[in-house]
Order: structure tokens, then sequence, then C-alpha cells
């Protein structure tokens, strides 16, 4: 990773996780594939992270065969906006499975141009803590290293502060994205980098159920010698903010500024984010469809065709369309429908 791209992520940024756009006939649909970057870039995210969840790990199957298609594509189209930009966009890319799979995507990230790769431990579910983090040091040989705290209701694990602490000490980590849907996990985490003395690692947050407060909360814990430390989440690399990009932009910038007499109102908008995040990803039915309703707001703005999936049975939950059309209405704030209406022609061109 250049000084650039560090100074980028470490300074806190907008990552959306990106959606898979498909045909009806679930085929990779490049063209809106591309314009759904587009926007990201157009919205003002400071990156961009694929072939993670929210992209679908089945594009890793062998009869799907899209995973390095995906990832060509999306450095193809960062690379291009790269070129026009003072300020790099990051590109992400999601690694994952056991040792030789996590390997082999981490090279061909590198080989793409890939600045890190968001590092899923789900497929290490029974391996201690000496496995998983010779796990970590072999990958972060390769390429800069994301920590994905993955929550267990979605295929992730429970990982205390015992690994986080000795995750943190790996020389090429250069971020963690903590998404565990857990207060005590999240503070785990922020404590571990904080004894571990690590403070250039940048923090993002992953907890959609949680993310005005996420940003704004300081996190203060002895740090090396014993001396206090205060640490803040800088940013957030998630999948809820694969929708309404704009409007994630302008929240940080808020949080970011955000001084006493603002946070009631804050803390009012938290709740709000937190009630359209539990329609988008489908709390109600415990997260089932969390990747179709991110598609199904895509599908309103006219960014994608439709809500389909790779697995035909991953589809909207019975009632999740009429929780998103509630909050979409409840809360127009927060969406950024007329900024994609304004552009979308360009965008598909």
């Amino acid at each position: 990773m250049n000084d650039k791209a560090r100074q980028v992520l470490q300074r806190g940024v907008v990552i959306p996780a990106s959606p898979l756009a498909l045909t009806a006939e679930r085929k990779f649909d490049e063209r809106r594939q591309r314009a759904l970057w587009r926007y990201y870039v157009a919205a003002g995210a400071g990156g961009i992270a694929v072939g993670v969840h929210t992209t679908q790990f089945a594009i890793r199957d062998p009869e799907v065969g899209l995973f390095r298609p995906v990832l060509e594509l999306a450095a193809e189209e960062i690379s291009a906006a790269n070129a026009r930009r003072d300020e790099p966009v990051l590109a992400i890319a999601g690694a994952c499975g056991r040792t030789e799979q996590a390997v082999g995507e981490a090279t061909l990230a590198r080989e793409l141009g890939y600045d890190a790769v968001l590092l899923s431990l789900a497929a290490l579910a029974d391996a201690g803590d000496d496995e998983l983090i010779a796990h970590c040091r072999t990958v972060a040989e390769i390429i800069p290293l994301v920590g994905f705290y993955l929550q267990p209701a979605v295929g992730g694990r429970v990982l205390g502060s015992a690994f986080w602490r000795r995750f943190a000490e790996i020389a090429h980590v250069v971020a963690i994205k903590m998404a565990p849907f857990n207060r005590y996990h999240t503070i785990d985490v922020v404590r571990a980098v904080i004894e571990a003395g690590r403070g250039d690692i940048a923090l993002y947050t992953g907890n959609d159920d949680n993310i005005v407060i996420d940003l704004l909360t300081p996190y203060r814990f002895p740090g090396p010698g014993g001396r206090p430390v205060e640490r803040r989440i800088v940013g957030g690399l998630l999948g809820h903010w694969a929708v309404w990009t704009r409007r994630a932009v302008e929240l940080l910038a808020r949080c970011r500024a955000a001084g006493p007499e603002a946070e009631p109102e804050l803390l009012r908008l938290n709740v709000e984010v937190t009630d359209a995040n539990a329609a988008l990803f489908d709390a109600a039915n415990g997260f089932a469809g969390c990747i179709a309703g991110v598609h199904e707001v895509l599908r309103r703005q006219g960014l994608l065709a439709g809500t389909w999936c790779l697995d035909p049975r991953e589809t909207l939950s019975p009632s999740q369309a009429e929780e998103i059309a509630r909050v979409c209405a409840a809360y127009p704030h927060l969406t950024d429908d007329d900024f994609v209406r304004e552009h979308l022609d360009e965008w598909l061109g």
C-alpha cells in the first residue's frame, strides 16, 4: 500500500461493501456493475470492497467462476477513476477460505493492484488462536491486511481479546473492520489495538446496527506503559453504505465535525439509521434477506435491474419490501434518490 492510500485509510472514509449485479438469468451484468461502482466514486466514497459478503461468497464456486472477473472489472474501474483524481479510491478485495485458498485470493488481489485484502476467518471455525494467527501472518506477507470481525449470524465466529492483541502485532495489518454486532466484542478489538501500541491500524465500523454511535464514540484504554490512549473509529466498511452512499459520506463528515451541541441530533439520527438498517438487513428474520434487501434499494433507484442473487433461495423475506418502503418514506433524508436519478444515465453509459 503506497503512502497516499495509507493516508486515506487512516484518515477514515466511506467504503461500500459492493453488491453483485446480475441479470434475470443470474449472469454477471457488467454494465450495471460498472454503473454501481461509478455511483460510489461520484458519491464520494473513499474506497470500494469487492469479493466480500455483500458481493456473495458464491462467486468463488467453480461453476459460477466470477471471483476473478469481478475483481478484474473492479480494478479496471477503480484505476480509471484514480487516473482522474489526486487522492486514490482504495481497492479492497475480500479473501476467505483456509490458508491455501486465502493465499491464492490474496495473490490475485496483489497482481490486480488492490491495496489490501479483508480477510474472513469463517472457514477456520474450529481453529485455535495459534492456527488463526499463523494463517493471518501468511496472508499478510502477500498484501496488506484488513482484519475482519464478522458476526456469527452470517457465518463469522467469536474472536477473543487475546486473539486481537496478537493480531494487532502483525506488521502488515493496516486496518480492522469490526462487524460483530456486539458492543462487548467491539470493545475487545479497540482495547487490543491500543494495548498493542498500534496507532497506525485504522479502525473501521462494520456494525451496521450501530453506525453513528461507533463513529461518535471515543475509546480510552491504557496503552503500553499504562498511559491512557484514546482512539476513534475513523470510517466504515459497510454493506449498509452500499446504498444511499452520498448520504453516508455526508454522515461521516458530520460525525467527524460534531461537537457537544450536535450530539442529541446525531443520537436521534443513529436510531433512524439503525431502524433503516433493520429493514435492509432483515433483522427480524435473522438477516436472511440482508443481501436481497440491499439489492432492493438499488433496484428501486434503477442501479440494479432486480434483486436476484446467485442462490435462487436468497430472496427478500416476507414483508421485507414493505419494511424497506416504510423506512424510505419515514427517513427521506437518509436516501440519495435525487442524486442517483440525476446521474444514472451517465453511469450506465
